[in-house]
């Protein structure tokens, strides 16, 4: 007994009893106390715990790589990062957090998705049939669950928080006896008795009953609002303290009925009113849970066993206490508002939900990009990291971003302005795409309303949130800017100052932004000059660089400075103003702004970072550990740049972007890793790379600006590097996101750029230079991983432009055969062989499946095949090819802004047609011609195995950029479609957005600049179109004997009309600016009909004609070649014919497929299927679109029509209140009508077509079948039974309610004389 008695308060004071247990009077237990503390995995843990500290007060975040241990600990801190990206919600960051828990025996808790589930499979484990289960020993039992980590971690932390959760809910009148059965466990625990005390078999039972209690408490205590006051004394009533367990018998309870139990009850009793009754539907559901719980636990118990007697003796007791906690009623509405005013009460209660309640799959974070930042951060700790040295001897670098006028940060306007024609705003993409994300942010400031979102508390936070989800420069200076948070946690956890942090930051660390023209913006009062500027103010060691101009007064000249500034006690101030000789600015500009920026760089490294860059806290924490490879020698050569993973992380907006994204992780990873390892010979491809600063300054800079050649500046640090002795390494434990092009324009452009690049790389002397000094081996890898890349593409579209011309040539001119005996083609064959280049995505495959599971990686395959992957990488090799044909040949290679914004709107088919034209709708239309013309003439058989790939490759070239634009396939868009590119085939001026005539002008005006022997290229293709002009001509294709059947209309007369008709129209170009509108119109009119009708009467008279029509189609494109080499504008006539034929061959499958309108619906699914497969509805973008369209509502919504309606909103809501909380007032009078409410009621209901109705109406008086008065049934306005709700515990009604006792009166009248009806839907913001 004196065991027990002496645990009486170890439980209500967890500290008391470890305290007692080490640093009691035994020397030898401080000693021990002592050696625990020195143990180095102890002092891990002490570590870790402070980390922790820091994270949940947002200073800083995450422990360095001291070793494996700590690396693995650190994973779990980015939980908070990830609440603060809004990542995840509030309840996933409790679950994601390590807790920690003041006076509590554990100093660290794990995390609750480590250990949810692990009860679970404990119970399993203990229900496991065994040979012996009736004589089965402590020992044998438990053991599977002692030598599990885990579980023994698991099932102590259920012990010790169920213990203090029951205490603190019993409170002071039950705590001896809860104290003592507790005791009773531990002492059967030490002994190894559970077994002889305990039905392990009802264990489950109990298990589920604490489940139940758990879950009623964490959802009604966190509604719950405490009383101001408390309505009950604490003081426990008189009774025989038990003097320990009995032998047997059971306990004397105290009669409720006895005198003394009721002198007792009115001595402790509060001075309440007898006749007050406390309403609380949350004590009475916690009662019922806890009545469970305990009678669980009484039937667990071994009845024969003394001891485990006086245990059910005193839980029979507990539950009969009238001052206790289950039959008083204020007592238990004290303890239950104690629970809600303590906030270590709240944590400890999610924290034992997830033990015994969560399956692992509801705590895992429901977020894919916060559970791949996770998996891929524990993972990389796996990999060869180098350790990293103190703050103080670790290397120091910059970071480095050129910006030249590209988003800041999203404003109110650029966010909620519908730009384009579908009505969709930014703002309503952002939230629909990241839909769980903006439900986190609400949470995270606390909001139910969408619409205060832009109030001025909340305006900044709004911007933001959008801005970090965009390609802004926002978002990259956040991302980067992590660097020094994670310096400022490395150097708290070494027990530094602040001041020696805040000088260590300057000295180890920087971040410059070179705003090539911020100077300029702050003079124009541009926005994004005030944007940059509160980004200086948010994060003060951030430096901003650009280039200012000022012009002398004296000699008029402009002077030229590289200027920088930073923000010093909220003012941007001037550190240093250098001034440069010249205007810096020679080439395309980005070059020159990083190179101007490099004088201000202290580091010793410099990180290249591109604006369209994003960081993350959890990997700026291995920064310090990649910087000690450039301290490391691997080869013979110093490491002077070191090359990072980067993610694509727009691959999830739509099929183009997860392109783009997978073609991205084929390179940057699989490709650079081959390059660097075996092939040493991986260069610089772009950001974010990091230099050896001293290496480059004194060789030439880090990038080269010279306008053309240097078009892909990146490249060149690389082939300087390699020139002059240096070394590259790619380390893939650390990696930085990165955004790509989204859009069919966007990444057309893109690729375009890197292909003119490439081109004049190869005409540059860096190459030709690097190339004699490589070894042979080296070369073959550089051509492999360099430009030999486009060389490829253009070898493989010229492969197939001579097959295809080949194959029509041969049967046009009956050649397929030797002799006498017919070629057998192997069709069958080139479709196997045409199988194997599934081959190729192997390596991707695996790569997947190495990173996200190996079904994950197969269903991506499909998805590509599916989506039409393969026509958009088919089309993009000719973009590679054309555009690098075009720079070797013609040259005129010019930096493209691919932009970076969101696609969401559907680009029109004049457009679509200016871009594709020249480079893929042509080539596709000529492809197709000549294999229509060899299927014609072929005898050599199976056309289509020979054929296939060919088709798919023309499919390819006319097909993709209308299957990736979006609704292509509706019929509304594409009359409208038609409409613009019809206007602008016709129209006579303005550019080349405006005029087929300009465009043309531009798009060939590169052709009488080409030297010679580039032209010689072009006559040879005018060589083949003579070839097949001939060779259709002089063919038997429709041929007709005019000596029988004689034409009724003379062909010579109708080949006149012909000519005449054209000589008019001609005539008619030439005067039509002298004449009106409606005459030039008719005019065209009817010259328009008289050709139509000529044309067809001619081919209907002689079917010869067609033969000979289609010969003179390929002769006179043979000689407009010619004119066009030749500069002669008669031949831009003939080609407006051509660009007429080849437009209307694209329309009419596009008007054709439009009236299925099933097509359209499988492109729209498709196209954006990758964002659906993230949860994401993308379809809501496009129907809220396409009734905005419907209703005109193409620009931004009515500001004060919105005002109108959140008023009338306001005044409907307290409406609905006062007619809730009248119950059976009196009629309110709502039969009457207003003309300023009715009119808004009227044009909202125009907006959204459903009209709001707010109408006279009766209750149903059947409704109310209770009799009235004492007994019945209480209705509030709405007829929602109130005392039943609560009788049953419902959560809403959690409060508690002080209520009179006595006989509720109803009035006859008032409920039945109207009703209230809302709209189910609201009119689109």
């Amino acid at each position: 007994m004196e065991h027990l008695d002496s645990r009486k308060q170890s439980l209500s004071n967890p500290n008391l009893a470890e305290g007692q247990s080490l640093l009691g009077n035994d020397p030898h237990k401080l000693q021990g106390y002592v050696n625990r503390l020195l143990d180095v995995r102890i002092q891990k843990w002490v570590m870790f715990s402070t980390v922790w500290n820091e994270v949940i007060d947002h200073v800083s975040r995450r422990v360095c790589a001291f070793s494996l241990h700590t690396r693995l600990v650190q994973a779990y801190s980015i939980s908070l990062q990830f609440r603060e990206e809004d990542l995840i919600s509030n309840l996933e960051r409790d679950y994601m957090k390590f807790s920690r828990f003041d006076g509590f025996s554990q100093a660290i808790y794990l995390p609750v998705f480590q250990t949810a589930g692990v009860v679970e499979e404990s119970l399993a484990l203990l229900e496991r049939p065994g040979d012996d289960d009736e004589h089965a020993s402590d020992d044998t039992l438990f053991a599977p669950i002692c030598n599990h980590v885990t579980m023994r971690t698991a099932v102590s932390e259920v012990w010790e928080l169920g213990c203090y959760v029951l205490l603190k809910l019993l409170g002071p009148v039950h705590n001896d006896d809860a104290v003592y059965i507790m005791n009773y466990v531990l002492k059967w625990v030490e002994s190894g008795t559970v077994c002889d005390h305990v039905k392990i078999t009802q264990m489950r039972g109990v298990v589920q009953s604490l489940i139940q209690l758990v879950g009623v408490l964490s959802k009604g205590v966190s509604r719950r609002k405490p009383a101001a006051s408390r309505r009950s004394t604490g003081k426990p009533k008189a009774r025989k303290e038990p003097s320990g367990p009995p032998a047997r018998g059971i306990r004397r309870a105290i009669s409720a009925n006895s005198l003394a139990s009721a002198e007792a009850l009115e001595s402790t009793r509060p001075a309440l009113a007898e006749d007050v009754v406390i309403i609380d539907a949350l004590r009475d559901s916690t009662r019922d849970k806890f009545r469970a719980l305990i009678n669980s636990i009484k039937g667990m118990m071994n009845a024969s066993n003394p001891e485990s007697k006086d245990v059910m003796d005193r839980l029979t007791f507990a539950l009969s206490m009238e001052n206790g906690f289950f039959w008083d009623d204020a007592y238990a509405s004290d303890a239950l508002d104690d629970f809600a005013r303590s906030g270590i009460v709240k944590s400890v209660l999610t924290k034992l939900k997830g033990l015994v309640a969560c399956h692992p799959d509801e705590v895992e974070p429901k977020s894919k990009e916060a559970r791949r930042r996770l998996t891929f951060f524990v993972n990389s700790l796996f990999m060869d990291m180098p350790n990293a040295p103190s703050i103080h001897d670790m290397f120091s670098w910059n970071v480095l971003t050129p910006y030249y006028k590209e988003s800041v940060t999203l404003s109110k306007g650029e966010l909620e302005t519908r730009k384009d024609a579908l009505g969709v705003s930014t703002m309503l993409y952002l939230q629909t795409l990241f839909k769980a994300d903006w439900a986190n942010f609400l949470e995270r400031l606390g909001l139910q309303d969408e619409e205060k979102v832009w109030n001025k508390k909340y305006a900044a936070e709004t911007r933001q949130w959008a801005s970090i989800r965009a390609q802004t420069l926002n978002r990259t200076v956040s991302g980067m800017m992590y660097y020094e948070k994670a310096l400022r946690l490395l150097a708290n956890m070494e027990r530094l100052d602040e001041d020696t942090t805040n000088d260590l930051m300057g000295e180890k660390f920087g971040y410059i932004v070179s705003c090539q023209v911020y100077g300029q913006q702050k003079k124009d009062q541009d926005p994004k000059a005030e944007d940059i500027e509160n980004l200086m103010h948010r994060f003060p060691h951030m430096r901003v660089a650009y280039i200012d101009s000022v012009r002398d007064i004296r000699s008029g000249q402009m002077a030229f400075y590289s200027c920088l500034v930073k923000s010093h006690s909220n003012e941007i101030q001037e550190v240093y103003r250098v001034r440069l000789p010249c205007n810096p600015i020679l080439g395309e500009g980005k070059p020159e702004n990083q190179n101007h920026a490099m004088i201000f760089s202290r580091g010793e490294f410099v990180q290249t970072i591109d604006m369209n860059q994003d960081g993350y806290f959890e990997e700026a924490l291995k920064m310090r550990n990649a910087l000690q490879e450039f301290a490391k020698r691997d080869g013979p050569m110093p490491i002077t740049i070191l090359g990072l993973r980067e993610h694509i992380f727009t691959g999830s907006v739509s099929s183009l972007a997860n392109y783009m994204a997978l073609q991205e992780t084929s390179f940057v990873t699989l490709g650079q890793r081959v390059l660097t390892k075996p092939l040493c010979i991986r260069l610089h491809y772009g950001h974010p790379d990091v230099f050896d600063k001293l290496f480059f300054i004194t060789r030439g800079g880090i990038s080269k600006s010279s306008k053309g050649i240097n078009l892909s500046e990146d490249i060149f640090a690389g082939y300087n590097n390699a020139i002059r002795g240096g070394q590259v390494a790619f380390k893939e434990y650390i990696q930085v996101g990165k955004g790509r092009d989204v859009g069919m324009s966007q990444i057309y452009q893109f690729e375009a750029k890197l292909s003119q690049g490439a081109g004049e790389q190869s005409l540059s002397r860096d190459v030709y230079r690097m190339c004699h000094r490589l070894d042979f081996s080296r070369l073959l890898s550089y051509y492999f991983g360099g430009i030999g890349h486009y060389f490829s593409n253009v070898l493989t579209v010229l492969t197939v432009y001579v097959v295809i011309y080949l194959m029509a040539i041969l049967a046009l001119y009956d050649l397929e055969k030797i002799g006498d005996r017919l070629i057998t083609p192997m069709g069958t064959v080139q479709m196997l062989l045409g199988g194997l280049g599934l081959l190729q995505t192997i390596p991707l495959f695996s790569t997947l499946g190495v990173e996200r599971g190996w079904w994950a990686s197969f269903r991506e395959l499909v998805q590509i095949f599916a989506t039409g992957g393969p026509l958009h990488f088919m089309f993009h090799i000719q973009t590679k090819a054309n555009y690098m044909t075009q720079t070797i040949l013609v040259g005129g290679a010019k930096y493209r802004p691919t932009g970076r914004g969101f696609v969401t709107q559907h680009t029109p088919m004049d457009e679509q047609y200016r871009f594709f034209a020249s480079s893929h709708l042509y080539l596709g239309v000529e492809m197709g011609a000549l294999l229509i013309i060899m299927g014609i003439y072929t005898e050599a058989g199976q056309y289509f195995g020979r054929t296939w790939s060919l088709w798919l490759a023309s499919l390819s070239f006319l097909a993709s950029p209308f299957w990736f634009n979006p609704l292509t396939f509706d019929w509304n868009i594409v009359t409208a479609d038609y409409a613009k590119w019809f206007a602008w085939m016709t129209a006579k001026s303005g550019g080349a957005t405006r005029s087929w005539s300009v465009w043309w002008n531009e798009e060939n005006g590169f052709y009488k600049k080409m030297p010679m022997r580039s032209k010689l290229w072009f006559v040879i293709k005018s060589t083949l179109f003579l070839c097949i002009a001939e060779g259709v001509a002089r063919s038997s294709l429709l041929e007709a004997d005019m000596t029988i059947n004689k034409p009724m209309i003379p062909v010579s007369f109708v080949v006149a009309a012909i000519v005449v008709f054209f000589v008019l129209w001609w005539l008619l170009s030439m005067v039509e600016h002298l004449m009106p509108y409606p005459v030039r119109r008719t005019i065209g009119i009817v010259i328009g009909i008289g050709l139509m009708t000529t044309i067809t009467t001619i081919f209907i008279e002689d079917s010869n004609c067609i033969r000979y029509g289609l010969a003179a189609y390929y002769a006179i494109g043979a000689m407009c070649q010619l004119g066009l080499l030749a500069g002669s504008k008669f031949v831009k006539t003939f080609y407006f014919v051509h660009d007429l034929v080849c437009g209307h061959i694209i329309f009419i499958p596009l008007f054709l497929l439009a009236i299925l309108q099933i097509p359209h619906h499988i492109q729209t699914w498709l196209l954006y299927q990758n964002a659906l497969s993230s949860d994401v509805v993308v379809s809501n973008i496009l129907r809220y679109a396409r009734k905005s369209q419907e209703s005109g509502g193409t620009t931004a919504p009515n500001e004060d029509l919105v005002e109108q309606i959140s008023e009338l909103r306001k005044l409907l809501y307290k409406q609905e209140q006062m007619i809730e909380s009248m119950g059976g007032g009196s009629s309110l009078g709502l039969n009457r009508s207003n003309a300023s409410t009715d009119a808004i009621t009227k044009l909202i209901g125009q907006q959204s077509q459903e009209p709001m109705q707010i109408q006279p109406n009766v209750y149903a008086r059947q409704t109310m079948t209770g009799p009235v008065g004492m007994g019945g049934r209480t209705y509030s306005a709405s007829t929602l039974d109130v005392w039943g709700d609560m009788a049953m515990g419902d959560d809403a009604q959690s409060g508690y309610q002080v209520t009179p006792l006595q006989v509720p009166s109803h009035s006859s009248t008032g409920a039945r004389d109207f009703t209230f009806t809302q709209p189910t839907d609201m009119p689109p913001r």
